[in-house]
């Protein structure tokens, strides 16, 4: 994960920081390591910068200002975004606003070791398969305890519903790629119609007396370089051109690669990891902007 965080995806830069504040809100901005607050506190307009930034950019407004340079597209990534053949979408703090396995941490009583966990692996500063392993270690669920969880109805992030349904409109094919848990990202992909073959995740096993034996290791999701193996497979199997990756994490970014992602878009909208942010060959906040930017 030490060369991921230096990895830089080979795209144009959308805009510059001048041209990032023409005809758009501007915001104050304040950002901690997981969140961020955004507060908009007026309009700054540019005469000479505006006709070049409406032909290059239009319908697409960012919906918010930050010290980023990438909240706004280039003509190269709107290219690519509007005619991908499919586009894979991290789950935990993308599709939905909750991490899955810190609230199901917290429900086994667990909760703060196991977030602590998750934000390394999610900075990238410790391999995926140690953090997936130390995590289940330290939740220990029981089968009956999964299945009470799972009551749970998922909480699905603002504006998500309307995406899937729209990248469907536009023929695009939708996949999920986690690096939680299928029996956690299996109802969320029946609210979202995404179909059971289309989820990329990993599998929780149990022994015959119903307590936790671990995870499914063959899982490609299961391990640092998981997600841009699995889109490698997506994009062989179907031959798709191109294929976009949506997510907020190292994992996400690290899809990115040659035979992977062709694009990837970072959300920021529940957790923004700066590190992650800064790479991404786009950064959005609302999904509005991504639905607009197909219209």
């Amino acid at each position: 994960m030490e060369g991921l965080m230096s990895f830089r995806a080979n795209s144009v830069r959308a805009v510059s920081r001048q041209q990032s504040s023409v005809l758009v809100p501007t915001f104050s901005s304040k950002i901690t390591s997981t969140r961020v607050s955004v507060h908009p506190i007026g309009m700054v307009r540019n005469s000479r910068l505006f006709n070049s930034f409406v032909a290059s950019v239009q319908p697409v407004v960012a919906s918010a200002v930050t010290p980023f340079d990438n909240t706004l597209p280039s003509k190269e990534v709107l290219d690519v975004w509007q005619n991908a053949n499919a586009v894979c979408f991290d789950v935990d703090s993308t599709v939905c606003i909750d991490e899955g396995i810190d609230e199901f941490a917290e429900f086994c009583g667990a909760g703060k070791a196991v977030a602590e966990w998750t934000a390394r692996a999610m900075n990238g500063s410790v391999p995926f398969e140690d953090a997936l392993a130390a995590r289940l270690s330290l939740i220990n669920p029981s089968l009956s305890q999964l299945q009470d969880f799972l009551k749970r109805p998922p909480r699905l992030s603002p504006g998500i519903d309307l995406l899937v349904k729209k990248l469907k409109d536009e023929k695009k094919d939708v996949y999920l790629v986690s690096g939680g848990f299928r029996q956690m990202i299996n109802p969320v992909a029946s609210i979202l119609g995404v179909p059971i073959e289309n989820i990329f995740a990993n599998q929780m096993l149990f022994g015959s007396d119903g307590e936790c034996a671990g995870f499914d290791k063959n899982e490609p999701t299961s391990r640092s370089g998981g997600k841009p193996t699995a889109v490698q497979q997506i994009k062989k199997a179907h031959g798709y051109k191109s294929v976009v990756m949506i997510g907020d994490g190292a994992t996400d970014l690290e899809a990115r690669m040659p035979g992977g992602a062709d694009l990837f878009i970072c959300y920021g909208g529940v957790q923004l990891r700066e590190p992650v942010a800064a790479k991404a060959d786009w950064l959005v906040f609302n999904f509005k902007d991504l639905i607009n930017s197909l219209e």
